[in-house]
Parts: structure tokens; C-alpha cells; sequence
């Protein structure tokens, strides 16, 4: 089978090592170009980044990539994933591209290419990219050029999200609201939309250095979060990763709410001000039953599909709805974007909150979480799991055991060497024994040596 470069986000790897070697990146600069000039569209590209210290020469890197092609480049500098698909597709760009790992650690880096439309490429575009990368060992050297970002870039979005805020108007609340921005793309951008609109901020890891991003912080790891919301008397806690297109809460409590609960608060909000298209929602197969049956006492459907916003977009669009997203965080308002933005739901939740004058907790009330657990085993090598019949006899013996009342699901990491068993059920004594079980059988044939 050919090698593979392109994951379920773009390419992502360690910072400097192939495909992200500096060669590799700028040849992935030109096959974007002249992949562009074949699809009868001009070749100007954007290109946006997080604070990682490799964020800068992989940003040259392709620069130089795209000029050596005849093509044009513009750089927003250090802004959120979605703020480029956002300004890909009001400008006049082709395509855009953004330089993050997400909320990975420093040393991993990524590639994702956006289409001019603002959305993740299509897998024939990937494939052509891949082949120019693998096909080509030409040595390049770093040139003598300069990117210079555009600070109207980063002024454009902002000025949009701002725009998309309509619970109470500019300065219509004064609710005290801290910010762990993951030392990460949101550090300079979500404090400032936030205060502008009237709400008292305060920010904790806010301070990139290049090597600080998702460092113990940010939605990872929110319990540091939690514990400045609490001695803060804070209305709210909201947590976003490395490249700001995720963001959990912390509510008044210091309780942890993810993205399952943004979507319960969104959809009864959007449903009783009647702008819930479809009458349903898109998560994934990781979204909790307890979302599912509280959606469903509502007259709200859920409709799951494989993990990846990517696919949450397209199980979207096909069934015509405007509310889908991850439970880690991602969450997608097709009307306002085709991506997840974690300063755009940041600013859907506060209107809910102001709108019904009530706390999180309040909101989130009525659903009641299923114990969850999710194992992530190590592995060599991804081959299919139906290949090993120990793996297909724990499955089946698990689903046996959790019958209706539960579900299993067993699936590879689309950006690292892992196999994540996700168990949940009613009794936490099951969901334990369920995924213990599994993850022993794909450990004994695929974990690494």
C-alpha cells in the first residue's frame, strides 16, 4: 500500500523531520500551486500559523515553495485554524493553508490545506499533493526571503466574530470570564474579542514562547482552569487548544463541560429560536448516549458519524443541518462557518447564557453524562482489526454485555500510533471490564514491541 502522508487533519509530524523537512514543505508549496493552475483557479494562497518555534521557517518553507512556482502568497501570521478557512473564502484566495499541530506538543507540527470555499481539501486533491512530496528528493535550501504577516488579516476576522455576537449588543454584560488560551493561537485574539464586547476577561496561559503551547493547558488539561474559575467567582471558564478551533468550559462550579454539553446547550437554543435546521444534530460515534437521549427527550435527533470534523462537516451539508461537532470540542455552525471556531463558540455560549440569565450548570442540567471511558493503546501498525479474531471475539463478547444499554467503539488516531477503545454504559464496573477487555486483545497483537 502507498504511503500515506495526509491524516484525518492534514500532515502532521515531528518539526523538521520528513515529510515536514523543509525540502518537503517547500515542494509541497509548488505541487499546491500548479494543482491550483490545473483546476483553472489562480494560484494565490494564504498561509496562517500557531506559536510553535518551527511555525516560522515552515511558513518560509512554503512561501519560497509557492514563489518558485509562480505563485502568490500572503501571510496572516500567528491566527486560529478557522480564521483561515473564514478568510480563504470571503477573499480572493484559492486555497489556504495553516501551519499547527493542534493541540499537540511543540515538537509536532502539521500541515492542513483549505479550498477556496474555506473547507478541508478533497481527498483527490490530497493524493496529488502526496504524490509530488513522495516522487520528489530534491534537496532545497532556505532562500534569503522575508514573510511580512498582514495585520488586516487578523483585524478582518476579529471584526467578524464580533459582528456574530447578538445576545445583549456591545458592552451589554460585564460577566467575568477567564480565558486558558493554550499559550497557543487564541493568546492575542480571543481576550481582545471578548473585552470588546463588554465582558470582564481574564487570560492564564497567554504567553507563547514556541515551546509553551498545550503545556499542561488549555483544553487538554483544564484543571488548572478550573481551579482559577472557582477562587475567581468567574461565570465561566473556557479552554481552547494550540490552534483555537476547540473550546471547553469550566462552569460557575469548577465542574469540566465538553463539547457534548455545547452542543446540548446550542441545539435547545437554536431549536427554540427556530433556527435548528434538519431537526438534528451531527456528532460522532465518541459523542456520550446520555447527549443522545437528552437530545432525544427535546424532539432533537442525533445523527453519528466517524470522528473527525471533517466528516461532521460532510454529514452536515448532506442532510442539509447547521449544528454538528466533536466531543473534544470541535464545534461547527455551518452558518457562520464551515469549520469549528473556538472564539465563535465561545461567544454562542455566552449569548446563551445572557439570553436565559442562567448559569451553565443550569443549561446543561438535563443531560445526564453515561460513564465514558476511552483507552488509547499504542501500536506498531494499522491494519484492519477484522483480520485478528480475538480482536472481533472481544468486540462481539463486549457488545453482548452492553447490549442496548451501552455502546463500544473501536478506532485508529488519524495523526498518531494509537488504537482508542471508547467504552460507555450506565454501570462504570462495565464500562471498565468492556474496554479492559479489548484493549488486552488489541494490545497483545498490535502494540508495539
Amino acid at each position: 500500500m502507498a504511503q500515506k502522508l495526509f491524516g484525518t487533519d492534514g500532515i502532521r509530524a515531528v518539526a523538521g523531520q520528513y515529510p515536514l523537512d523543509y525540502s518537503s514543505i517547500c515542494v509541497l508549496g509548488g505541487a499546491l500551486v500548479r494543482l491550483l493552475r490545473g483546476k483553472g483557479l489562480e494560484p494565490r494562497v494564504l498561509i496562517g500559523r500557531d506559536t510553535r518555534e518551527s511555525g516560522p521557517w515552515m511558513e518560509k518553507a512554503l512561501v519560497q515553495g509557492i514563489l518558485e512556482a509562480g505563485g502568490e502568497a500572503d501571510a496572516a501570521g500567528v491566527i486560529p485554524t478557522s480564521a483561515v478557512s473564514y478568510l480563504a473564502r470571503k477573499n480572493t484566495f484559492s486555497a489556504g493553508i495553516v501551519i499547527s499541530a493542534s493541540h499537540n506538543p511543540f515538537r509536532d507540527n502539521g500541515i492542513k490545506v483549505f479550498s477556496h470555499e474555506g473547507v478541508k481539501i478533497p481527498d483527490g486533491w490530497e493524493a496529488e499533493l502526496e504524490a509530488a512530496i513522495l516522487g520528489t528528493r530534491e534537496e532545497k535550501k532556505p532562500g534569503s526571503l522575508t514573510v511580512a504577516p498582514d495585520p488586516g488579516l487578523v483585524e478582518e476576522y476579529a471584526a467578524y466574530l464580533k459582528s456574530r455576537f447578538g445576545a445583549a449588543g456591545n458592552g451589554g454584560t460585564k460577566l467575568k470570564v477567564l480565558l486558558d488560551c493554550a499559550n497557543g493561537a487564541s493568546s492575542a485574539v480571543a481576550p481582545r474579542v471578548l473585552g470588546d464586547l463588554g465582558f470582564e476577561v481574564t487570560s492564564i496561559n497567554a504567553a507563547p514562547d514556541g515551546t509553551n503551547i498545550n503545556r499542561g493547558c488549555g483544553s487538554l488539561h483544564p484543571e488548572g482552569l478550573a481551579r482559577a474559575v472557582v477562587e475567581a467567582g468567574a461565570a465561566l471558564g473556557i479552554a481552547y487548544d494550540g490552534d483555537a478551533d476547540r473550546a471547553v468550559w469550566v462552569d460557575e462550579s469548577g465542574r469540566v463541560r465538553n463539547g457534548d454539553h455545547t452542543l446540548f446547550v446550542q441545539a435547545l437554543d437554536m431549536k427554540k429560536s427556530g433556527r435548528l435546521r434538519s431537526g438534528s444534530v451531527v456528532a460522532t460515534t465518541m459523542s456520550n448516549m446520555g447527549l443522545e437521549k437528552a437530545l432525544e427527550k427535546a424532539g432533537i435527533g442525533l445523527v453519528r458519524t466517524r470522528v473527525g470534523d471533517k466528516y461532521v462537516y460532510e454529514e452536515m451539508v448532506g442532510r442539509g443541518a447547521n449544528l454538528g461537532g466533536e466531543q473534544s470540542g470541535h464545534t461547527i455552525f455551518l452558518d457562520d462557518f464551515p469549520t469549528g471556531d473556538g472564539i465563535l463558540t465561545s461567544l454562542r455560549m455566552l449569548e446563551a447564557i445572557v439570553r436565559h440569565a442562567r448559569p451553565l450548570s443550569a443549561l446543561v442540567r438535563e443531560m445526564e453524562e453515561y460513564p465514558q471511558v476511552l483507552v488509547n493503546v499504542r501500536v506498531s501498525r494499522k491494519p484492519d482489526f477484522e483480520e485478528f479474531p480475538e480482536i472481533v471475539e472481544a468486540l462481539r463478547a463486549a457488545r453482548n454485555r452492553l447490549k442496548d444499554e451501552g455502546r463500544i467503539d473501536l478506532r485508529y488516531s488519524g495523526t498518531e500510533p494509537l488504537a482508542r477503545v471508547m467504552v460507555e454504559a450506565r454501570e462504570q464496573s462495565l464500562v471498565d471490564a468492556c474496554a479492559g477487555m479489548v484493549a488486552e486483545a488489541v494490545r497483545k497483537h498490535l502494540g508495539e514491541k
